[in-house]
């Protein structure tokens, strides 16, 4: 059996998400860092997924100097793989490390199916062979689940750059909502939620993008004779004392300093 540095820990993945992660704390810091560490010796791939109880039974783990197969307990498997080995590398493997990510059906029945045979069979299979087999197999999940995930934050950020747009083209009208939002992008509200789930969130983006508008109307010397109460009807606010607090709130000025300052400068 070959030896295995400890595994960077990790939350067992839920049904159907698989978890990728590199054996080595300096390799997890570089992976989730972005530091100048070396590349990790060994790839894991973590996936919960149905295989038959008698295969865990009969033989639940494979190692070879290249890969190991281990299944643990409620059905996930653990795939090792020497990254060496591998035609991806490290540094394009970033999007999938140390999180989950969503597995299609047809890889998770395909992965399933292909772990169930390995194990039921192993024992009378060459060696070198099934070594092989396993590196190939780790290559076929990694490049598929690889796809789907820029695929996915590619389609993720078209549809927030639209949601981004429709607000800027609507600030003026103190009804836009998130349900408005949704609604013009043919999209569920939770959907929206999900495209603005860095912390922010929806409401919190769209004051973000008002106080931009008035700071950007405040300092054009060809809006200087407009009042505030006009300036705020403008970019959505209820009303203008309204939107001397929230403006207060976010710059440390009030919108008459803020107007002051920037045409002095």
């Amino acid at each position: 059996m070959v030896p295995m540095a400890e595994p960077y820990p990790v939350d067992v993945p839920a049904s159907g998400y698989l978890v990728v992660r590199a054996s080595g704390a300096a390799a997890a810091r570089a992976a989730i860092l972005g530091g100048a560490a070396s590349d990790p010796e060994r790839i894991q791939l973590v996936l919960r997924c149905p295989v038959p109880r008698a295969v865990a039974e009969s033989g639940a783990k494979l190692t070879f100097a290249d890969a190991t197969l281990h299944l643990q307990p409620a059905g996930v498997v653990m795939l090792t793989v020497a990254a060496a080995k591998l035609s991806i590398a490290f540094a394009e493997l970033r999007p999938l490390m140390f999180r989950p990510v969503e597995v299609d059906a047809p890889l998770r029945a395909l992965f399933a199916g292909a772990v169930a045979h390995v194990l039921a069979a192993g024992p009378r299979l060459d060696p070198h062979g099934l070594a092989h087999h396993l590196l190939g197999l780790a290559e076929l999940v990694l490049r598929s689940a690889l796809r789907s995930e820029l695929d996915r934050v590619d389609a993720l950020a078209a549809r927030r750059r639209e949601a981004l747009e429709y607000m800027r083209a609507h600030l003026a009208e103190q009804s836009l909502t998130a349900d408005r939002i949704a609604e013009a992008l043919y999209i569920s509200r939770r959907r929206l939620y999900q495209l603005f789930d860095d912390g922010q969130g929806v409401s919190e983006r769209l004051k973000g993008l008002r106080i931009e508008r008035a700071k950007a109307l405040l300092a054009d010397p060809a809006k200087a004779g407009r009042g505030i109460a006009e300036i705020a009807r403008d970019c959505g606010f209820t009303s203008a004392p309204h939107f001397s607090r929230t403006f207060r709130r976010a710059t440390g000025r009030t919108p008459r300093e803020y107007r002051e300052r920037a045409l002095r400068g």
